[in-house]
This record gives structure tokens, C-alpha cells and sequence, in this order.
């Protein structure tokens, strides 16, 4: 038991570390900036679930909360911040995009579009 505690422990420390060097913080110049395989798969495997189950949990605790919500004036702000942050970030964002990449995108969509007409 001792042994298999210590293998699944060893093998999460490794997988951090390992983990770690995409995750670094640096300035993207957002011009052709596309997201990489490996934000892809970790945004499909990771965040999108996660968000999801942020999604219900944040609708969930959004009821829960509306009638305070209603008495303070503020039950579209609760909404936005427990509901639809986290479902844009789950169902419309592109994947493997940052918030960034995927306003720059949706703006050269736009652009595109206006050009068209």
C-alpha cells in the first residue's frame, strides 16, 4: 500500500514538473499567433471539463444565491461571473486559444466579414 501511495505520488511531483515549462508566463505578440498541439490537448483535456463542471456548480450556487442576489440589485453580475464566464470558456472559445488569442480572432472574423459585404 506504502508502495503504491508512493508510485502515484512520484509519478503527480513528476508530471508537474514536467507540466511546468508550457505554463511560464511570456508575452505573445498576437499577429499569427496560433495555439499549439499541446494547448489544444490540454485544453480539451483539462479545461473544457473543468469549466463545464464549473458551469453547473456556478448555475447551481447562482440559484441558491438568487434571492440575495435579488434583495442586493446585482443578480445579472452573479450571473455573468457564475454562469456565462465560465460556459464562454467551456463552449465558445477556441481551443487551446487564450482570452487574447481568441478576441484577436473573433475581430480578424469580423474584419474579414465586413470586408466581404
Amino acid at each position: 500500500m506504502k508502495r503504491a501511495l508512493r508510485l502515484i505520488a512520484t509519478t503527480a511531483f513528476v508530471s508537474t514538473l514536467s507540466l511546468g515549462g508550457p505554463a511560464q508566463a511570456r508575452e505573445m505578440e498576437l499577429d499569427d499567433a496560433r495555439p499549439s498541439a499541446l494547448a489544444m490537448f490540454g485544453d480539451a483535456l483539462i479545461v473544457r471539463p473543468v469549466m463545464t463542471v464549473a458551469t453547473v456548480g456556478g448555475a447551481a450556487v447562482w440559484l441558491v444565491t438568487l434571492p440575495f442576489s435579488a434583495i442586493g440589485g446585482n443578480t445579472g453580475e452573479a450571473a455573468e461571473t457564475l454562469v456565462k464566464d465560465p460556459a464562454a470558456t467551456a463552449f465558445v472559445r477556441c481551443l487551446g486559444c487564450t482570452p487574447q488569442q481568441h478576441e484577436r480572432l473573433r475581430a480578424d472574423k469580423r474584419v474579414a466579414q465586413a470586408n466581404e459585404e
